[in-house]
């Protein structure tokens, strides 16, 4: 078990917050360690809504643009079916462990995982996995178990109208017949949702999860403006680098780019907004929350990896730059050195190995440390 450590975090703007094992405590008592961070923001970390955590290593596949994910699927166990048996020989807790990494160098702390819950997420994984109910799409869940099975307090995700044809669009009507069209409801892509689509979504309280860099890639498209704006909440998530281009920052740059919602949207997505949808407490640094921290030297709506100075979850660095070393050490924390950016940063173990071992063999993947 690691040391409940207490320490300080000073910012440049002569503010600081104090942990006090995983939480954050009342300033002005005495810490074990200071730490002097470089000019920016100290806040709480990121939320993630979608990645699938063991699909961080396949190369991005296929030969797009398609008419619907399910098209993409069938063409590329068909013609990439080589490429993605050797992706599957990457033992899953080295997958899984680069899909932490690949979070944790953009600031999240907390992420959802788009697929079956794994027994590592219990074992002091490095970051936090938010529990939901989950399916993988209408056109590939049907079977024995009802869609939206599972913890009826828990909120329920789906792959939704992932594509660009009538039949995605009526994907909205087809998820109301199983009486999850909802409040609890996390449509994710949404990208061939239609004006009856939307109206439905936005009267159900439903919420969308954005992955723009995925949508732009399978299809040439993402969600529409009318979705975007009609009122539903919107959340914006990573998706794997099957599809996606990179981290979750390469989402919210992308999302920017794109001027469909105005920044107050991007962050809420990422923060209170996406907590609220997940169940999950405010993100907050303020006395008594839960240490999930994440310090940006740029504003994280234009930040790259290479700007994150230190990542906290639950009171234990996980992440950080150089000037991070004390805290990692009083901490217990054994790290490895990470060149990110063209900036070198300290990982805990063994992150740093798994990364390298994943870069070597699926040399694309290394483009999240670019």
């Amino acid at each position: 078990m690691l040391p409940r450590l207490r320490y300080r975090l000073e910012t440049s703007d002569a503010s600081a917050v104090e942990v006090h094992g995983d939480r954050t405590g009342e300033p002005g008592q005495q810490v074990d360690v200071r730490v002097r961070l470089p000019d920016g923001v100290l806040r709480a970390g990121l939320i993630n809504p979608h990645d699938h955590l063991h699909r961080n290593h396949y190369p991005r596949l296929g030969r797009p643009p398609y008419p619907d994910a399910y098209a993409w699927g069938r063409d590329i166990h068909s013609r990439a079916s080589d490429e993605i048996e050797r992706a599957r020989t990457l033992p899953r807790r080295d997958a899984l462990l680069f899909g932490a990494l690949k979070n944790l160098i953009a600031g999240v702390t907390t992420v959802v995982h788009h697929d079956p819950w794994h027994p590592m997420f219990d074992e002091g994984f490095p970051v936090r996995v938010a529990r939901v109910r989950m399916a993988h799409a209408l056109g590939t869940d049907p079977g024995p178990t009802p869609i939206g099975a599972g913890d009826p307090d828990l909120p329920f995700c789906i792959h939704l109208a992932e594509g660009v044809t009538r039949a995605m669009a009526e994907e909205v009507l087809g998820l109301d017949r199983h009486g999850l069209l909802d409040g609890d409801l996390l449509a994710v892509h949404a990208v061939g949702v239609d004006e009856a689509g939307t109206a439905r979504l936005a009267a159900a309280g439903a919420a969308v999860v954005w992955c723009p860099t995925s949508n732009e890639f399978l299809f040439r498209r993402t969600a529409s403006a009318e979705l975007l704006r009609s009122g539903v909440d919107v959340l914006v998530g990573s998706d794997s680098l099957l599809t996606a281009h990179g981290t979750l920052l390469d989402e919210l740059r992308a999302a920017r780019r794109l001027a469909l919602v105005d920044d107050a949207t991007l962050r809420g997505s990422v923060g209170e907004v996406a907590a609220r949808r997940l169940g999950l407490s405010a993100p907050t640094v303020a006395v008594g929350a839960q240490a999930d921290l994440a310090h940006f030297t740029r504003d994280p709506l234009e930040a790259t990896p290479a700007d994150v100075a230190l990542v906290v979850v639950g009171g234990v660095p996980r992440y950080g730059g150089p000037e991070c070393a004390a805290l990692f050490d009083g901490a217990g924390v054994p790290t490895e050195l990470l060149t990110v950016g063209g900036v070198p940063k300290l990982v805990a173990a063994p992150l740093g190995s798994v990364a390298r071992r994943v870069v070597r063999e699926w040399p694309e993947a290394g483009r999240i440390f670019r």
